[in-house]
This record gives C-alpha cells, structure tokens and sequence, in this order.
C-alpha cells in the first residue's frame, strides 16, 4: 500500500513539475517503476514504511497471540482424563459415603496428589505457556511505546511535505533519470497550461468537500479514536495475561481450594481409607513428577500426544511474538491453508485436532462418552463433568 502510494505521488508530482510535457497513462506507469532506482523522495519512504509496517506487525502478532492463548486453553479444557484419574477421583470424592461418614471432606494434601495425578500432563504446559505470556506482555509493551500506531501516524503529514521537498530540490537529476530510462516526452508548446490540464483522467484534483463531515472527522480522527480504545484494551489485557501466569501448574491448588473441596482441619478430614491425617508427601508438579505418585497411576513414558501439540504450537506463536517484538516481519498461515489442512507448520490452526490415544493415555475429547462396565468407569461421566467444569470456570476467570 505505501509503496503503491509513493508511486501514485512521483507520477503526480512528476507531471506538476514537468507540466511542459504531455504524458500518457503507459508513460506514468514506466515513471512508477522508477521510484526505487531513482529515490525521489530521499530516505523518507523507507523510515515510514519501516515504522508502519513494524508498528502493524506488533499489533497483528498481538491480536493473533489471543486467538492462540484462547484456542489452546479451550482444546485443553476439553482433554479427556485416564481412567486411572477416574478411579482416583472417584475414591476421593465418594469413598467417605461408603464408609458412612458422607460428612468428611478429603484432605488437602490427600487432593493435591490426586489432582496432580490426573493433570499431570496439563501442567507440562506452564513452561511453555508462561514464555508465552511473557512474549506477549513484551509485544504489548511496544504497542506502548516505540510501536504505538498513533505516534508513527501523527506526523505521516509533515513526513509526506518533507518527502515532496526534497523531490522539488532534485527535480532536475530526477526528470533526466526518467528521461533517459523512458524517453522524452512530446512537449506541449507554447501555450500555457493551467492546473486542469496537468490532471488527466488518471487524477482527479484535491476536494476538501469530499472529506469525511462525520462526528468521528477525518480519517485520521478515526484511526485515532480506534487506537486510543485499542490502547486500552491493551491494558486491560496486560493485566489479565499477568493473572495468567502459572496457570496450569495452579490448577491443582485451585481445584483443592480449603472448604469448598477439602477440609482445612488435617485431623477431621478424608485421607483415601479413614478420617485422620494424610501422611504421604505431596508430589510436585509434571509429568515425570508422578512416578511415585501414591494415588494416581501415571505412565510417565507416554507423554499426552495432544498436549505435546498445544505446546508445539504455543512455542511457535512465542517465537512470532519474539520477532514481531524485534521489528521482524511475521508469515501467518492464510485461513484457507488452515481450512484445509496443508501448508508447511509454520502457521497455526484455530480447527481442533483429533488425536486417538489408548488408556492409560489422555485423548482429546471429541464425542461424548461412553458407560464403563466396571464401577470406577461407571462414575466417568459424572467425575469428567466435575473436572470439566472446574477448568473451565478457572479459565473464564482469568481469560474473560
């Protein structure tokens, strides 16, 4: 577009400042292929371009690093659980009726391994998610600063004056370089020309009536008042994706959260066989964490293929992020490349994918699911529902 724009201006101002000569349409575009070899302009072309397009690419990044955030916690969210994590969450929550005390809640730490069991493979995601949140709060600092659209805008008027200058001053090295490379003209002869006759139908003059007489004003008023609400968003985002940090290894502790899941009293609470104090140690978070797991059974040698997609694609978007926060130009894939499934990876698609694993592997949730003969299968359905809801309240919270 600018360089479309830059054009358009050496074939108008070229024919202001040579109006002795006639030209035709195929003569203004030989005029316009010369605007890079011949630099009319001076070095103002190439300033612009490079703060518009660094300032644009910051935001675009931005915009499409939520869309990512967003669509790899809601395929998240939708991961099935083993069947290990249901029999574990079944003992958690209903044992203490089968022993008549329907009263007691499980201990906290007793709901610690079991969550951290069963999200395992979730919370290898934080890694990767937190330099991602990281990536953007970097990329929402330019938006701030240096790359703020309204700063590199508001001067483009005595950037572009400053341009048709330093033309004026060269005109004649510049109409010799046309010359030569496209040919002389046919001159006009003596008769004087007036500012009508220098526009042909390739132009039409300047009209202050035809700008825009809206409440919101010019064009630029516009672009202006879009990126003031715009710089608020940013803000309100900037906190949120700070909220957001550590999300996935938090799951557990928000999950477990004292008298709504568990009892605060270590001594007056369900400890997997009784009520008393639960003894084992808490394990940490991650995948390779659960070997000693006391209440989950985790295969650590078969990592969750469909979570090891959602990190692939959070650490492309965070290297995207890293170089629009240089000033790097970004490839996005097209929507349609995305639609249909091809392209080289580099891009992301915002479509789910289906990946079919075994138990007791984690396998994306893609139909509804089906009764268990056993009795810990049979409570599937109602123990999913019940993680299900809780990541998801969780990731309304800090995304909405």
């Amino acid at each position: 577009m600018l360089n479309d724009f830059w054009s358009r201006l050496l074939e108008r101002m070229f024919q202001l400042l040579n109006s002795q000569y006639t030209f035709t349409d195929d003569y203004l575009e030989c005029i316009s292929k010369y605007t890079d070899q011949l630099k009319p302009f001076g070095d103002v072309p190439r300033k612009l371009k490079a703060q518009v397009t660094k300032a644009f690419i910051a935001a675009r990044s931005f915009v499409q690093g939520l869309m990512v955030g967003r669509e790899v916690a809601n395929r998240v969210a939708r991961v099935n659980i083993s069947p290990a994590c249901s029999k574990a969450l079944t003992k958690m929550l209903h044992c203490p009726y089968c022993g008549g005390m329907p009263e007691l809640k499980p201990c906290a730490n007793y709901c610690q391994n079991v969550m951290r069991g069963c999200l395992a493979n979730q919370a290898d995601l934080d890694p990767e998610w937190n330099l991602f949140i990281d990536a953007m709060l970097l990329v929402a600092d330019r938006l701030e600063g240096p790359f703020n659209i309204e700063a590199v805008m508001e001067p483009i008027d005595v950037k572009i004056s400053e341009a048709i200058m330093t033309m004026q001053e060269n005109t004649v090295q510049v109409s010799e370089k046309v010359f030569q490379g496209c040919g002389r003209p046919v001159g006009v002869g003596r008769s004087a020309r007036g500012i009508s006759d220098v526009f042909n139908s390739r132009f039409r003059p300047y009209s202050p009536e035809e700008r825009p007489t809206t409440a919101a004003g010019t064009s630029m008023d516009r672009l202006r008042i879009v990126w003031r609400t715009m710089q608020h968003s940013v803000i309100d985002i900037k906190e949120k994706l700070k909220q957001s940090k550590k999300f996935w290894s938090s799951l557990p502790d928000v999950i477990c959260e004292e008298d709504k899941v568990t009892d605060p009293d270590e001594e007056q609470c369900w400890n997997s066989h009784t009520k008393g104090r639960y003894f084992p140690e808490v394990v940490k978070d991650g995948l390779t964490n659960q070997l000693n797991n006391p209440e989950v059974e985790v295969d650590i040698t078969r990592p969750d293929t469909f979570v090891r997609q959602q990190i692939m694609t959070l650490r492309v978007m965070t290297n995207k992020l890293r170089n629009a926060y240089n000033g790097k130009d970004v490839y996005f894939q097209d929507s349609s490349d995305e639609e249909s499934g091809s392209g080289s990876g580099s891009g992301f698609t915002t479509e789910p994918v289906v990946v079919h694993t075994e138990p007791p592997m984690v396998e994306a949730d893609i139909s509804e699911p089906q009764p268990a003969a056993d009795t810990a299968r049979g409570q599937t359905p109602q123990v999913q529902i019940v993680i299900a809801i809780t990541v998801l309240v969780s990731l309304v919270l800090q995304w909405r």
